[in-house]
């Protein structure tokens, strides 16, 4: 897992550039684990331009340009591939089935004609509101100009960018949200985030494989002769898994013995790298605590004490990866290994496929799901 860490708590862009903030633990292990993009091909993209342009509007586009180069450079290494979006030229997508888009973010309201023009009834937006923040959407003047029309449905289901875990965790919901306005609407479905590179295809994927009948693998193969794009396959994989043994967690304690320091945090888990979850000082133990509910998988995280990113030399530490970082890590396992074991290790094979049992099983689910929890 990529550990992007020293991120700050709030800002315009979820991952602003953090090239700065590398630097060594108190255990003696480099605190930042992204894949480098030294020696990655970098993509270009070229803006035709004709007729005489002003210096406002040059210094206008040159911002635009400044920020998606920055988007970009920050999603490809947190996703750990190569990946570029120009938000400057607009909005951009692709079919994948004939009732299937997926694409890039809506910036004007005017884009809600263009999806309307080509058979578009469910708009389903997967942004949070610093990515729309970031690149100054308007997404209320989007919806309010999406309700004028009787034949469109604008929804959100928010997704945090870059994070496979909150992917994973938020799926069930965004998916049965989706299911439920595809039965409602019909027609065309168009899926997007910001980019529509890493989660509007996780969520296409998870759509095609769990109610569609796709095989997961069938249904990347598609996707990625459509729009090449790098959806986490694993967090569809887990979720199927986590919807079909019940959603259920297992209660884990993490705790950090130091009576010296003011603050202790833990980033990383099930939270994602760029957010922190603060421990609280027992006294009467003497310890930091954090207790979570988690499902089963596996998390790796670090301590933050009073700022300083650390390892705990008495808890599990994943080998060194190729770019040379050390994390913390654990594993979690459900009560009944038997059963949750073997339907978990299927589904998280190289190309898992449900059976009509399991299929129907997410399908109910689905339906059942309280729009209240979404």
């Amino acid at each position: 897992m990529n550990c992007l860490q020293n991120l700050p708590r709030s800002s315009a862009l979820p991952l602003q550039s953090f090239k700065g903030h590398w630097r060594k633990t108190p255990c003696s292990v480099n605190t930042l684990g992204v894949m480098s993009s030294a020696g990655l091909q970098r993509s270009t993209a070229v803006k035709a331009i004709s007729g005489p342009t002003s210096s406002a509007e040059t210094s206008g586009a040159n911002v635009k340009e400044e920020k998606s180069d920055t988007y970009s450079n920050n999603m490809t290494e947190a996703m750990g591939a190569v990946l570029t979006y120009r938000h400057e030229v607009g909005m951009n997508y692709n079919f994948i089935r004939p009732d299937l888009i997926v694409g890039s973010c809506l910036q004007t309201p005017q884009d809600v004609d263009k999806l309307r023009g080509i058979g578009v009834k469910t708009i389903f937006c997967l942004q949070q509101d610093p990515d729309l923040e970031y690149f100054g959407v308007d997404i209320t003047a989007i919806q309010e100009y999406a309700k004028t029309y009787d034949d469109i449905e604008h929804l959100r289901a928010e997704i945090r960018d870059f994070d496979s875990f909150d992917l994973r965790k938020r799926l069930p919901a965004v998916v049965s949200k989706l299911y439920k306005a595809i039965n409602r609407n019909g027609g065309v479905t168009y899926i997007h985030c910001t980019a529509g590179l890493g989660r509007a295809p996780a969520v296409a994927l998870a759509y095609m494989f769990w109610v569609q009948g796709y095989r997961l693998g069938e249904a990347h193969k598609l996707l990625q002769s459509k729009r090449s794009s790098f959806p986490k396959l694993d967090a569809v994989k887990n979720a199927a898994a986590d919807i079909l043994t019940g959603l259920r967690k297992k209660a884990v304690t993490l705790t950090w013995k130091d009576l010296n320091c003011s603050t202790v945090e833990i980033s990383g888990l099930d939270i994602g790298w760029g957010q922190r979850s603060p421990l609280q000082f027992d006294e009467e133990q003497g310890l930091w605590i954090l207790r979570r509910e988690l499902p089963e998988g596996r998390y790796e995280y670090k301590y933050v004490v009073d700022g300083e990113w650390t390892c705990s030399k008495n808890e599990l530490l994943t080998s060194v990866n190729k770019d040379g970082y050390i994390n913390n890590y654990m594993e979690v396992f459900d009560d009944n290994p038997e059963i949750s074991g073997e339907l978990r290790k299927r589904l998280t094979g190289d190309d898992p496929d449900l059976t009509k049992h399991e299929r129907l099983k997410i399908r109910q689910f689905l339906e059942a799901f309280s729009d209240d929890l979404q």
